[in-house]
């Protein structure tokens, strides 16, 4: 990705989700904490993803996986 000063809200939204995931260079990550203090719509959108990500997290917290698929899971990595 290109190296912006200033992002647009499309060019914001679009690296929201590498963002969140820490895979933007420095400068990236500061247009975009730059955009998200000064935009209140992207700001939103932000928040709303990173909720939905928490309730994802929280809710996969909570399944068991199956003792048989660990098993295979630990068999594949032994080989």
């Amino acid at each position: 990705m290109t190296q912006p000063t200033h992002l647009n809200c499309k060019d914001c939204v679009d690296r929201l989700g590498d963002f969140v995931d820490r895979e933007l260079s420095t400068e990236e990550v500061a247009a975009v904490e730059r955009h998200l203090e000064e935009c209140f719509g992207c700001a939103r959108e932000f928040r709303f993803e990173g909720a939905v990500l928490e309730s994802i997290k929280v809710t996969l917290r909570r399944v068991q996986a199956p003792a048989s698929l660990l098993e295979k899971i630990r068999r594949s990595l032994d080989s």
